[in-house]
């Protein structure tokens, strides 16, 4: 046993002020959180009158009770769609998470039709994109619950258009990767929206309300002077007999919750994976609570990251690898709800010793088969003449070849400051890590704004001797706000989270439970046998 014994006075000045500061930020994720869902639940009367569930009420009838729902993109479009705070809503009109179905893992997307009616948006464009990535990754059927007015053409872009069609091509490559793909028309799915359940295995279809067309009736009149109905163009009916687009026909969406539960139950999809014994494991000696109170929102304020991985971890028991040699860069083994895995986290810059000692704990736990799990709180790597000639870029080098190249899944935290090449030795978003999830509290750029404010300033003033001409101050003093600005308004966790670049955002709090659920479904993933075919599941 490798207990660790904290120092931290949870009494203290300093606790109490981390911890107000943190949960400061906690209020604002979970304001953000409740904005779609108030929205979309304003429409309730609405669908009640078309004698439908709300999409959130689809959703809880389709998980299992009591399980763990995580959400995929929770806070992305904030900030994006709208640059009126109080107007923007984060996560946009879609939703989408991992969830069990019937006791399987799965990957569900639900169209929001309560916001905007369920229009395509960039935001809800990515929740669907990046749920499919997570879907074929780690081998979990995947659900989505059909009911979107198409795309969003009030902000038509074509770049937007161009790579829409890789959400088709997604359920396409599920498909022939022999991961199921159930959809259920739910409402209409029009134009492009169409091959969602045309590229789906199995469709379920709700009758006198799912509708799927390639060109509804206006557009059809418009196009071709043709005159028809919804109903004999695309609807429920009509594919569920004649088109043979639907699988099952149902006659309201509570019914159809029933049947996408039995379709994933009859897959048998936790047969083609080796069920683990489950492991005993003790609780964290110390309260994930307290993880608000050690952690200071302002990055330039250091902790000790053991007592973070002593909150999460079980039994705040680990294993803690060279801890006499690169001291601020931290390796650990340990167990999280009995489930090992590898953890790196750091304690202030990267120097060549914590590279090179990061290189070799990566490629050991690649050989052991160990998940790695990355908790990001660094500067960058250190920089000047003791640095260079130590070899910084070669051992930095090697970190990032570690980083990359290894084969076990990689689940990313940013906990912290994230800035420079520490952002790529941390395994990044740009390292295709399995996960990544942010703290309200994450910082992340090439380098803080007062740091490339004074380089382009020393710059300038270079420029200008070399000219022999004076400087110009007032021009100066511009740049430097107008850098701050640009590098410090984009390095907030709520700015990189609503633009997508992550998985979501979480409560620091919830870490533990969080990473137990992932490291399960990598796990998973990891071990499945698929059944591969050619080209995909063809429609008949």
């Amino acid at each position: 046993m490798a207990v660790f014994s904290s120092t931290i006075r949870t009494d203290s000045p300093s606790f109490q002020e981390n911890r107000q500061d943190m949960l400061a930020l906690i209020d604002k994720l979970n304001e953000l959180n409740k904005r779609a869902p108030e929205k979309s639940e304003s429409r309730k009367p609405t669908f009640d009158k078309r004698g439908q569930l709300t999409p959130r009420a689809r959703l809880a009838r389709l998980l299992d009770p009591g399980m763990p729902f995580l959400q995929i993109g929770n806070i992305a479009g904030y900030m994006v769609d709208t640059k009126k705070e109080e107007k923007s809503i984060a996560g946009s009109t879609i939703f989408s998470g991992i969830g069990f179905i019937s006791g399987v893992r799965c990957v569900i997307v639900v169209d929001d039709s309560g916001i905007q009616a369920g229009a395509m948006t960039e935001a809800g464009g990515y929740r669907l994109r990046r749920a499919e990535e997570i879907a074929l990754k780690q081998k979990m059927p995947f659900i989505h619950l059909v009911e979107s007015a198409g795309g969003d053409l009030l902000n038509y872009t074509v770049e937007g258009f161009l790579i829409g069609g890789s959400l088709f091509a997604n359920l396409a490559r599920l498909s022939k990767a022999g991961i199921p793909v159930i959809s259920v028309l739910h409402g209409s799915s029009t134009a492009g929206g169409a091959y969602m359940p045309g590229l789906s295995d199995y469709v379920i279809a709700v009758k006198g309300r799912g509708k799927a067309f390639l060109a509804g009736p206006p557009l059809l009149k418009a196009a071709t002077g043709e005159i028809a109905t919804d109903e004999e163009l695309g609807g429920a009916e009509m594919h569920a007999t004649i088109s043979g687009l639907a699988e099952y026909l149902v006659d309201d969406d509570a019914e159809a919750m029933i049947v996408a539960r039995e379709v994933v139950d009859r897959l048998g999809w936790n047969e083609s994976a080796p069920s683990l014994p489950s492991q005993s494991y003790e609780e964290p000696l110390y309260d994930p609570d307290e993880i608000a109170g050690v952690v200071p929102i302002d990055y330039r304020k250091p902790y000790e990251a053991r007592e973070v991985i002593a909150r999460i971890v079980d039994g705040s028991d680990f294993t803690d690898f060279k801890p006499g040699y690169g001291v601020s860069t931290v390796c650990v083994q340990a167990s999280v709800y009995g489930q090992k895995c590898a953890i790196v986290a750091n304690n202030g810059p990267i120097d060549p010793d914590g590279a090179t000692k990061t290189a070799q704990f990566l490629q050991l736990m690649d050989q052991a088969g160990t998940p790695v799990v990355f908790l990001q709180n660094t500067t960058g790597y250190l920089v000047g003449k003791q640095y260079e000639q130590a070899g910084m870029i070669k051992h930095g080098s090697k970190m990032i070849q570690a980083v990359t190249n290894i084969s076990v899944p990689r689940i990313t935290f940013m906990i912290g400051a994230s800035f420079g090449a520490g952002n790529y030795g941390m395994c990044g978003r740009g390292y295709d890590p399995d996960f990544v999830y942010s703290w309200p509290n994450a910082m992340t750029g090439v380098m803080g704004g007062d740091q490339a404010a004074t380089v382009m300033s020393i710059v300038a003033k270079g420029q200008a001797a070399a000219r022999g001409v004076p400087v110009d101050e007032e021009a100066l003093k511009n740049q430097e706000a107008y850098l701050k600005h640009v590098f410090d308004s984009q390095a907030g966790a709520f700015y990189t989270s609503g633009h997508m670049l992550d998985d979501g955002m979480i409560d620091p709090r919830d870490t533990r439970r969080t990473l137990g659920l992932l490291l399960a479904t990598v796990r998973e993933g990891w071990s499945r046998d698929v059944r591969e075919n050619s080209f995909g599941i063809a429609r008949m």
